[in-house]
């Protein structure tokens, strides 16, 4: 079945496996939300029902708790986990500082308030995600559907005084209506093109009133594990400063294709 991905999703799995090393038996595991957040559950869901490996994982999304109940894997929430031994998640672009944008698939919120409750964050992405700069990927920003377009106004007034390429948002839509967050929330996307000043730029957007958060991840991410289409995986800590590099070899009977 591997034979049949595409190098981004060959990657994606790489990077997924390789991160799954990470869960220990009797952890509390925060499960991102995403494509590349999809396979490590799966990944997660084989050493669980093949290996015996028991843990609780903390999803960030409705999507990814059904999922992992699928997968077999006990599910809890934030509040019965009251804090996490690691977070596994994916980002839509990182940083050399490892500082990212998420939310591309909606879960922003979650994604962060699970991440920051975490002893560290690890993060999973194909190669494409590294940028020298962030700003390339739309940057979201969940707001509060009451009064949407008031905020929208003010978000693209006050970009105009941040070290941003672009100062355009856009209502994210799903097909004919807006796109609701499991918190029943809408969400903005940014389309900044570069950011200069991320770190300014995510204080400043959750001044807003309207603005519940922004998908700017900063000092949050502790490891980044890259993966390649070859197979090859790169995990880059940024706390130790280290960098290693491994070769993940699947099978073409992966028994998670199974269901693709």
């Amino acid at each position: 079945m591997t034979g049949e991905l595409s190098p981004i999703d060959k990657a994606k799995f790489v990077a997924a496996k390789r991160a799954a090393d990470f869960v220990e038996d009797g952890m509390r595991v925060g499960l991102g939300t995403g494509s590349t957040a999809a396979w490590l559950v799966r990944c997660l869901g084989e050493k669980v029902r093949d290996e015996g490996l028991r843990f609780r994982g903390i999803p960030t999304s409705t999507r990814t708790a059904q999922l992992a109940r699928e997968m077999g894997i006990e599910v809890i929430s934030l509040d019965e986990a009251k804090w996490l031994d690691v977070t596994i998640d994916g980002a839509d672009e990182f940083d050399a500082d490892l500082n990212l944008i998420k939310g591309g698939g909606g879960a922003l919120l979650q994604e962060k308030i699970v991440a920051t409750a975490s002893d560290q964050m690890v993060v999973i992405a194909d190669a494409a995600k590294e940028v020298e700069h962030l700003g390339a990927f739309p940057l979201p920003i969940e707001v509060i559907p009451f009064g949407w377009q008031t905020t929208q106004a003010l978000v693209e007034e006050t970009l105009v005084a941040l070290d941003v390429m672009g100062r355009k948002a856009t209502l994210r839509m799903n097909g004919d209506a807006p796109f609701v967050t499991d918190e029943c929330n809408h969400i903005l996307d940014l389309h900044l093109g570069r950011i200069g000043n991320a770190r300014q730029v995510a204080m400043v957007i959750n001044q807003i009133p309207g603005v519940v958060e922004n998908g700017l991840f900063i000092d949050i991410c502790d490891q980044v594990v890259i993966g390649f289409g070859d197979g090859r995986v790169e995990v880059r800590d940024i706390n130790a400063g280290t960098v290693s590099e491994d070769q993940i070899e699947f099978a073409d009977d992966e028994n998670m294709f199974q269901d693709l």
